[in-house]
């Protein structure tokens, strides 16, 4: 019986977390998409045009927040609420809009996800491209899969072989290696991509397959011992490795032309989620408001539901499978939402002063600790994050990545550096500085920040004052 059970309730049990799991992946406004068009063809799923909370589903005669979910319990945390509203304004005056023309509107940078997809389009069927979507939505900040393949199968209800096919597409693409296991099938993969006759490459692949951790801990001698071949050898087939392979390909996304740093921070026009300094205490706990992709409310319809006892067999059994479709669509939608708020409650708490005070004060966090805390897998955290944009107190509009960006500070100190040295200061010398702040970085990793930054070497910096002076 304990068997029979289980089975029957395994079938609901994936079809409610991978949906669940599609509608979190979305942004407002591509939720309002989703839930428009379930309601087109769902004849048992009902929209209630009435204002009414989302979270504690009390009915709201006056406009603005609910007066029950946005008061503050605690005297610790954010204020956090699913609103019933879309209470956004811009703050851009309308002088300033009139004198921005329409081609100059700045848009939303492009993230390595649509990268991806775009680079595919042309080898993709419509499953295929929302099997893409649901893998590349779930990688960490390295480019690496979260989830084995038998469980992305599972959840998507994808055969393995369609997973791996998928999978395999994707790590050919630009950056080479993603949605591997690991930095050593990231090097392969990208091993894959040079002419295969060649002696340094064949050697590099038998190093990398055999003795991966002892290049890592640059045993030259070790591994030309054990594969029998000379030292200068292997050294030459480790700086082709070093040089020409990126072991985290997602980094390679970081701070590209896909991700400006220098333009506009204000890219988004409509953000799914609002920060706000509590109006009444302008020094108390922040308000978070997440909105909700509708202003009514959905629910199944119970006259559909009270019809089924006048059908006979065949329309009745066509009409449950419309009721259970709603229904479990109700409660994923409420799931996601719960996922949201438990997500911008702890996050909002640990980074207040990053909110406030600007990217200096942004405290790394991976999204792996953050699922800890919230007691959901980390892939959840990465689908929760995709797409989504946040309104800050200031004005700006961010995505909601940038809260998770562990160079972020770093990369306003070294612009802070640069702007206030009296003669230009190589890499070394920064990485010196940075090290008396308590900061230890290599010098190729301030070289790559102030090139995100859009900082010049100190030579053409230099140059450029000389210019200028002249």
């Amino acid at each position: 019986m304990l068997q029979i059970q289980n089975q029957s309730q395994r079938p609901l049990t994936t079809a409610h977390l991978a949906q669940t799991m599609s509608l979190l992946l979305l942004s407002n406004i591509e939720l309002r998409d989703k839930v428009m068009a379930e309601l087109s063809v769902n004849p048992a799923l009902e929209l209630v045009e009435e204002r009414i909370c989302p979270h504690c589903r009390r009915r709201l005669t006056n406009p603005g927040a609910c007066p029950i979910c946005s008061i503050q319990q605690s005297d610790e945390g954010p204020i956090v609420f699913l609103s019933p509203r879309e209470s956004y304004r811009s703050t851009t005056t309308r002088s300033a809009q009139e004198d921005t023309l329409p081609d100059q509107e700045p848009t939303a940078p492009e993230d390595l996800t649509s990268y991806v997809l775009q680079q595919l389009a042309s080898n993709l069927n419509a499953n295929d491209r929302l099997l893409a979507t649901y893998i590349l939505s779930g990688l960490d900040e390295d480019g690496f899969l979260q989830d084995p393949p038998a469980f992305i199968a599972r959840a998507t209800r994808s055969t393995l072989s369609h997973v791996d096919r998928i999978l395999q597409l994707i790590s050919h693409v630009d950056p080479p290696g993603l949605a591997t296991t690991g930095p050593r099938q990231a090097l392969l993969v990208q091993l894959d991509l040079f002419p295969q006759d060649s002696p340094i490459l064949r050697l590099a692949r038998r190093i990398l397959e055999s003795f991966f951790v002892e290049l890592g801990r640059r045993e030259i001698e070790k591994i030309a011992s054990n594969m029998e071949v000379s030292s200068n050898r292997v050294r030459e087939a480790a700086v082709f490795i070093h040089d020409n392979l990126n072991p985290y390909p997602g980094r390679a996304s970081w701070g590209s032309g896909r991700h400006p740093q220098n333009g506009d921070p204000n890219v988004f026009h409509s953000p799914d989620i609002l920060i706000s300094r509590n109006s009444s205490d302008m020094s108390g706990p922040l308000v978070v408001e997440i909105f909700a992709p509708i202003s009514g409310w959905l629910r199944v319809n119970p006259m559909f539901s009270q019809a089924i006892s006048k059908t006979n067999g065949n329309q009745s059994e066509e009409w449950v499978k419309h009721i259970e479709r709603a229904s479990l669509f109700v409660k994923c939608l409420q799931q996601r939402n719960n996922t949201m708020r438990r997500l911008m409650q702890s996050l909002v708490t640990q980074q207040n002063q990053f909110i406030l005070n600007g990217d200096r004060h942004l405290i790394p966090i991976t999204r792996a600790k953050l699922a800890k805390e919230i007691g959901v897998h980390e892939s959840t955290i990465s689908r929760a994050v995709a797409h989504k944009s946040v309104a800050l107190p200031d004005g700006r509009i961010i995505p909601l990545s940038r809260f998770f960006d562990r160079s972020l500070a770093v990369r306003d100190r070294i612009k802070e550096i640069v702007r206030n040295e009296s003669r230009p200061l190589t890499d070394d010398q920064i990485t010196t500085v940075l090290r008396k702040d308590g900061v230890r970085i290599a010098r190729r990793t301030v070289a790559k920040y102030r090139s995100i930054e859009g900082i010049l070497p100190a030579r053409l910096r230099h140059r450029k004052g000389v210019r200028a002076i002249e």
